[in-house]
């Protein structure tokens, strides 16, 4: 399942988009539930950073959340795809904000690597976007579920025209290196490659990853495609209509079914 951001548009290849504020919420709040039990049991933050029994980002509410529910329509994982602005500058980017910044050896070396980056994404035209977010449940952690949460990120990003994606991953559970294996690169500048770090807020090694949506390890390239086809005919659920909602195939809530990805 899709949650789509305020003014989001639909390409015509999602088949199934519909607008329910209170599933919307209901549906966000669980997430931020589950990221909340997995983050917590991980040690990567503590009790108290939770509201609610809840993890909150301030871009929760401005994100697409891919949403992975088992067989009893239980959510068991996320994702978070957040669109920056065309005029954003590298300050302006989590990436930007991270606990590297603050090295006085590494801190313009970032600046200068993350804003060839959004210049990379303003000459092709296409969006710069965050991946975070990201939250698997013990029942699919280790399993091809979890590999196909990060290819559902080429996925979803080719049916949108494509994008220059950037995260802080994480070295726990081997995330940063699968993340590397389906087409992650490091961020780098004149050559330099910019290094693993330490961030306490989430009390962990994390690396700085770029993707370009285009371009997955060839090896995953006919798991993408079916994931497209997957991701045409699951529902995009929105919290309220107007013209930035669109799709050419409509479809009213009560005629949308919930796919389980299996």
């Amino acid at each position: 399942m899709l949650l789509a951001p305020p003014g989001a548009h639909i390409p015509a290849a999602f088949t199934r988009p519909q607008v329910d504020w209170t599933r919307y919420w209901s549906l966000l709040h669980e997430m931020q539930r589950l990221r909340g039990q997995v983050y917590l049991r991980d040690g990567a933050i503590r009790k108290s950073a939770l509201v609610d029994g809840r993890h909150e980002s301030d871009l929760d509410g401005s994100s697409w959340h891919l949403l992975v529910l088992n067989a009893q329509n239980r959510m068991c994982g996320c994702a978070r795809f957040y669109e920056y602005s065309r005029s954003a500058i590298a300050g302006d980017l989590k990436a930007g904000r991270c606990a590297l910044s603050l090295s006085p050896q590494w801190s313009d070396t970032l600046s200068a690597a993350l804003e060839a980056e959004l210049a990379f994404s303003r000459d092709l035209d296409r969006p710069c976007v965050d991946l975070g977010g990201w939250a698997l449940d013990e029942e699919i952690r280790g399993t091809t579920e979890a590999l196909r949460v990060t290819l559902g990120t080429y996925a979803f990003w080719q049916m949108r025209g494509n994008a220059v994606c950037l995260s802080t991953a994480t070295r726990r559970h081997c995330a940063s290196s699968i993340l590397r294996r389906i087409g992650g690169h490091s961020l780098r500048h004149n050559g330099i490659e910019l290094p693993a770090y330490y961030d306490p807020q989430y009390n962990c090694e994390m690396e700085l990853l770029k993707f370009y949506s285009w371009a997955p390890n060839p090896r995953y390239a006919i798991w993408v495609s079916r994931m497209k086809e997957e991701l045409s005919q699951i529902s995009i659920v929105a919290r309220h209509s107007g013209p930035e909602f669109s799709c050419q195939d409509w479809h009213p809530a009560s005629a949308s079914a919930t796919i389980a990805w299996k």
